[in-house]
């Protein structure tokens, strides 16, 4: 039976932007486990914690530089590694992260060479489906404000609208949508009640049965302000909205990009966004115009004609750092407990614990065993 005595916690060289690391109190709860813990240098710096507020709170703390992190026997990490941190971990070593095999299959097939033994946090669900490892109201909330305070810039404080009321279409009816939802009603009662001058917004969540339809979107995306794409998507390489369709948006209108689901045209089909033709942004530029570098950058296949301005990235929770770690923190804390107690070679999908059952369908193996069930 191989049990874990390392932990290796890395910090995320992505955007200047990308702050997060988990926070002190996340070790507090190691405590009791016979593990050398393993934090790269620095880390939590960007959040203003010092390595002795880590320490504090677990003795068995040791800063060492990045190459040495991801040696251990489990490496933790919010964001996927990119590929040559990959390349440093061990065979055989364990990895947990945001893997987001769905989408991701080239660095799918990169992990099964290595031979890693991999846990997505995004596939860690409870039995009835419904994802743990997750921070729906920092996806949709951050996003949403933006793009609503982009359109209040796009219309010279909403005076240059079509109508009265603002028209939010969100594609998509899951979490992410309603949260979103939840947000934008948020957002339009500060701006909009106390006045009653007779402006407002109106939120419409289309479903699939709908999105299906060519005519019925092009009604629709004509009287939009902002447009969401919130989709959880069975295909990634079809599209939902045809660049085509993008023409009726009004000038002024704002693409909302909730999914920030990436290109690939190195696999095949290649996969696409949901909306065709939209860049995906970053923690350091969320906010993209319509002559933006960034389109320069979509495959040569992706069309990009018609453009409208875009809110988008590719980490939407790290917007609100501390309050996004700080939740991270507590959720996957009955996780380690499970892979630290046990092992990760000997979890059990009939076990009592739905977080070791919920921590075995979160593995790379039984995604690939049964992704076309």
């Amino acid at each position: 039976m191989k049990f874990i005595k390392s932990i290796g916690f890395p910090k995320m060289h992505k955007e200047e932007g990308e702050k997060r690391d988990f926070l002190p109190e996340l070790f507090e709860n190691l405590n009791e486990y016979d593990v050398q813990i393993f934090l790269e240098e620095d880390y939590g710096k960007d959040l203003g914690y010092t390595p002795q507020d880590y320490i504090q709170k677990n003795k068995n703390i040791i800063f060492t530089p990045r190459n040495e992190v991801y040696k251990k026997d489990l490496i933790v990490v919010l964001r996927a590694p990119e590929i040559d941190e990959l390349n440093l971990i061990n065979e055989d070593s364990t990895l947990i992260s945001m893997l987001h095999y769905e989408t991701r299959e080239t660095r799918n097939n990169i992990l099964r060479q290595k031979k890693i033994n991999c846990y997505s946090m995004d596939s860690m669900l409870d039995d009835e489906n419904q994802r743990i490892m997750v921070n729906y109201r920092g996806t949709s909330r951050a996003g949403s404000r933006i793009a609503f305070e982009q359109l209040k810039k796009q219309t010279n404080n909403f005076q240059n609208t079509k109508d009265k009321i603002i028209n939010v279409t969100i594609i998509g009816m899951g979490a992410v949508s309603a949260n979103c939802a939840k947000a934008f009603e948020e957002f339009s009662d500060e701006e909009f009640l106390s006045k009653n001058n007779g402006r407002g917004l109106i939120v419409h969540m289309i479903p699939r049965n709908i999105t299906q339809n060519y005519e019925n979107l092009k009604i629709i995306i004509e009287k939009s302000d902002i447009l969401v794409d919130a989709s959880k998507r069975p295909d990634p390489t079809k599209i939902i909205i045809r660049n085509e369709l993008i023409n009726y948006l009004p000038d002024y209108a704002v693409i909302l990009d909730l999914t920030a689901d990436p290109y690939n045209d190195s696999v095949s089909p290649a996969q696409v966004k949901a909306i065709e033709g939209i860049p995906t942004g970053t923690l350091d530029k969320f906010v993209i115009e319509i002559d933006d570098d960034l389109y320069n950058n979509l495959p040569k296949t992706v069309n990009s004609k018609n453009r409208r301005l875009v809110v988008s990235c590719n980490a939407w929770p790290g917007v609100d750092a501390k309050d996004c770690m700080k939740l991270y923190g507590r959720l996957i804390t009955p996780f380690l407990d499970v892979i630290l107690s046990k092992g990760p070679l000997n979890l059990n999908e009939k076990s009592k614990n739905i977080y070791e059952r919920s921590l075995y369908r979160s593995s790379l193996d039984y995604y690939l065993n049964n992704k076309n069930n």
